[in-house]
């Protein structure tokens, strides 16, 4: 069968799990604005709509833990087709549903879905790229999401108009089973896809199936010669860093307990954590609250703009985050959100007043001062913003590759699990805490943003440039995380002396053969160096295979 070999149709096309992320993001923003909605669900309060929505990170959250299991054991590529499957069962509940006990059911299958694809899919990214764009090519990751946000919102928006139009009393319920049933069809394409996209490498080797392995890093890197140098190096660097977890003879849970290594899993789920409390999400899932409250004439159509501006400022991520770095990316992205949230909650504080609006679920309004009102749409836009070029693509790419092969999948789970848990948690609390402390809420997620800005500046060292398997040096060289890094990655090193001959390659089984590389010198002096292969019997000195 034919398997693609380009690193960015692999991990581009994986990225539709992340467009899956991105539908369940926006999969109630659109709706729940519309009389159809309303009508059909009984006008759900504050406590229950925040209930639907959270019922969808309720269920991101548990996929999120079984998603290294599967992934562990029956590959990342497998794990990510399961979550299709899922995915497809959710929508098709969902889109069906005759009440919100369905609705919710249907919600929450689609959840374990994205908690699997949301773990699953940078760890596949990070072991397919090469370290020079693996920034570059697990931020793809969020630039998806962004695209499924605007496609599903988009789709919404143009549902509403079915009937009579979202203010319709009696506009029919296609109005929001056209968006829920059409969200099924990128799971159908990435699924059929998959079959199409190797293993991770790493994972091949992981189960010992090494002819495999080398040959898909052969693909991805050079062409399919699996004797160009930076082959060769990258597959000693995979089997040592193999046989030195083996030799540790730890489980991989015991492992993720060790206290160097626990450091780490601290550090990626606070990652995740923070990239939810400070509060981009706000805007995501209740956007149209927030253009009531600021007394905006016609919110879905303005809430679209954010949409459109999350998936532009994705580009210079894409484009810069293995030039910029991900600590720099992190730390001015939190101080910006941190100043433009306390902007305005203090506008909605000084201009806002309390009202009582029915069928409504917001209390205070910004009424009468249109510059008031387009300061805080503009802020808001300005979070979405400095969310999708910092910390949207930085907090996805940064814990996909802090971990050791042995407990990657595990970690990242964890990592993407605390993300769920507080995701699950701002759902539902957020229509609540508009309703009752108003302005409040934004200073909250100001002060989140403070906090995430001095824990990364202590904790997060810088990753760019270095091979996955370099990670133990980056947190285990004794530098504090502010301190620079080394340049330059060993494998650079370890590439460059097998291509100029001064560096054996590593010994590899080939079919039940040594192939070996044989370093021949010119008999001049100082003679370029050159070398053949061949292929021979176990040598005395090679370690006999497992």
């Amino acid at each position: 069968m034919y398997q693609a070999s380009n690193v960015y149709v692999i991990c581009g096309f994986a990225a539709i799990g992340g467009g899956l992320f991105g539908f369940d993001i926006s999969s109630m923003s659109g709706v729940i604005g519309t009389m159809a909605y309303k009508r059909y669900f009984g006008n759900p309060v504050s406590s229950v709509q925040g209930a639907i929505t959270a019922s969808m990170p309720f269920g991101s959250f548990f996929g999120a833990l079984i998603s290294s299991f599967i992934a562990d054991r029956y590959s990342r590529r497998t794990a990510i087709q399961f979550s299709c499957t899922l995915w497809i069962i959710g929508s098709i509940l969902q889109c069906a549903s005759n009440g919100i006990p369905m609705l919710v059911v249907g919600r929450a299958i689609s959840g374990i879905c994205i908690g699997i694809a949301s773990a699953i899919v940078p760890v596949y990214q990070s072991e397919i790229a090469p370290k020079e764009i693996r920034g570059r090519i697990v931020t793809l990751q969020q630039w998806a999401i962004t695209w499924g946000i605007l496609i599903q919102y988009f789709i919404q928006y143009g549902a509403s108009f079915v009937g009579g139009g979202p203010n319709d009393p009696n506009q029919p319920e296609t109005a929001f089973r056209i968006p829920w049933g059409l969200q099924m069809i990128p799971a159908l394409i990435l699924f059929f896809g998959l079959f199409f996209l190797p293993r991770s490498p790493r994972w091949l080797a992981s189960k010992d199936q090494w002819d495999e392995a080398i040959q898909v890093l052969a693909d991805l890197h050079a062409g399919g010669d699996i004797d160009h140098p930076k082959v060769l190096a990258e597959y000693q660097e995979i089997e040592e860093a193999l046989r030195f977890e083996r030799e540790e003879a730890t489980s991989s849970m015991r492992a993720l307990a060790a206290p160097r290594m626990a450091k780490r899993v601290l550090l990626g789920m606070s990652i995740q954590t923070w990239s939810q409390l400070g509060g981009v999400n706000v805007l995501m899932y209740y956007v149209i609250y927030v253009m009531e409250a600021a007394d905006i004439g016609s919110p879905m159509l303005t809430a679209s703009i954010q949409y459109v501006i999350n998936v532009l400022l994705t580009l210079p991520a894409i484009i810069y985050i293995d030039r910029w770095g991900r600590r720099p990316s992190l730390l001015l992205g939190s101080l910006s959100m941190m100043i433009f949230f306390f902007i305005t909650g203090a506008i909605q504080a000084v201009y806002g007043q309390h009202v009582i609006i029915e069928e409504s679920n917001i209390t205070w309004v910004v009424r009468g001062n249109k510059a008031a009102s387009g300061a805080i749409v503009a802020c808001s836009y300005l979070i979405v913003a400095t969310f999708a070029t910092t910390w949207g693509p930085a907090s996805w790419c940064y814990p996909a590759e802090i971990f050791p092969s042995k407990v990657r999948a595990k970690a990242v789970s964890l990592a993407t699990a605390s993300n769920w848990f507080w995701n699950c948690i701002l759902s539902f609390a957020v229509p609540p805490m508009l309703y009752h402390i108003n302005w409040r809420m934004y200073m909250l997620f100001g002060t989140f943003n403070g906090l995430a800005l001095i824990h990364i500046y202590i904790a997060a060292p810088e990753t760019k440039g270095k091979l996955l398997e370099e990670m133990d040096e980056v947190f285990d060289g004794g530098r504090r995380a502010w301190e620079s890094q080394p340049k330059g990655s060993r494998l650079d090193d370890l590439a460059r002396g097998i291509a100029e001959g001064t560096m054996l390659p590593p010994a590899r089984a080939y079919k039940g053969i040594r192939v070996e590389k044989e370093i021949k010198r010119d008999s001049v002096g100082g003679g370029r160096s050159s070398s053949t292969v061949s292929l021979q019997p176990y040598h005395a000195h090679c370690e006999a295979e497992p």
